[in-house]
């Protein structure tokens, strides 16, 4: 199969026979063998009600009803694990995200080798001041900490080649960092495109300021995991042992200090009587709580099951 389209949906009934028709249209045109899952993320409205409906004329329709909502993050794991195409594109439900593009999205990923394609909507319809500033400050801090050159990392609209998303898992929100976590599987050549924002026709939007917040917390989440996960005892036993040898080492001095001037019959401040030498002391001890939690850290890295699995690329 050459397409599988992955589409997450939350309370979009109104879209749903729109969305479904016009990717068939751009389908058929271009002559691609190809299947949609739609993943219903809990809706309390009738979006499954319409998608039960779109089956009945749309053979390669596939539906996954979650039974409360779980996050995009998880339907779209969900969908990756289904689709069977050898290319999958994802894009929102709310029309926003126009299928026309799946064509050029899937060249790109056929005969210019990329594992990624990321939509970036250049020319944007939403409010400038309650998302496209905080986007473009958001997705420069993702270009800078990740070294990853996409102008706008949360766009729905992406391709990738199959072994790609069945290679990563995606959880919690980590559906912004998808490039990021294929590239820190592997998957180096990730490409961008130019793609068209249509203004919203049906509903409201899903997401407000705290994505902002938690788009930031789950940057320093991916990025932590992906170079101490398997070796925490690397971040933790090294930031602990410095602190501890710091706080030893200024405790040492002091004490060293308050025996010299004794030595030599010169005034001295009692060592306990000094504020740094307290500092040292809660220093030196947190150095061996982080010490330990390293130590833990890696006893439970040790015990995970999944520890030894490693993606293959070939063989012979």
């Amino acid at each position: 199969m050459d397409i599988t389209v992955v589409v997450p949906l939350y309370n979009e009934e109104e879209s749903l026979p729109e969305l479904m028709e016009w990717i068939d249209r751009v389908m058929t045109s271009n002559h691609f063998t190809y299947e949609v899952i739609m993943v219903d993320d809990g809706s309390n409205d009738n979006s499954w009600g319409v998608i039960e409906s779109l089956k009945q004329k749309y053979s390669n329709l596939r539906g996954i009803k979650f039974r409360r909502n779980y996050g995009k993050s998880a339907a779209l794991q969900v969908g990756f694990t289904a689709a069977t195409g050898d290319v999958v594109i994802t894009m929102d439900a709310d029309l926003q995200d126009s299928p026309d593009e799946i064509p050029e999205l899937y060249r790109m990923i056929k005969e210019e080798d990329f594992d990624i394609v990321s939509g970036w909507k250049k020319k944007r319809y939403d409010p400038l001041l309650t998302k496209r500033i905080p986007s473009k400050l958001y997705n420069a801090t993702v270009r800078m900490v990740s070294g990853i050159k996409l102008h706008d990392m949360n766009c729905g609209l992406k391709a990738y080649r199959s072994n790609v998303v069945k290679s990563i898992e995606v959880y919690g929100e980590m559906h912004r960092y998808i490039p990021v976590l294929a590239k820190q599987a592997g998957f180096r050549r990730i490409g961008e495109k130019v793609v068209q924002h249509r203004e919203r026709k049906y509903g409201t939007s899903k997401f407000g300021w705290t994505r902002f917040i938690n788009g930031f917390l789950d940057l320093m989440s991916v990025i932590f995991v992906s170079k101490f996960g398997k070796k925490p005892m690397h971040f933790f036993g090294s930031l602990g042992t410095l602190m501890f040898l710091t706080g030893g080492a200024i405790a040492a001095w002091l004490i060293g200090s308050k025996l010299w001037a004794q030595y030599h019959h010169l005034k001295y401040r009692p060592v306990t009587d000094q504020p740094l030498f307290y500092i040292a002391l809660v220093v030196a001890i947190v150095g061996v709580q982080l010490f330990t939690a390293g130590f833990i850290g890696e006893l439970v890295s040790r015990s995970s099951s999944d520890r030894n699995v490693y993606l293959i690329e070939k063989e012979l």
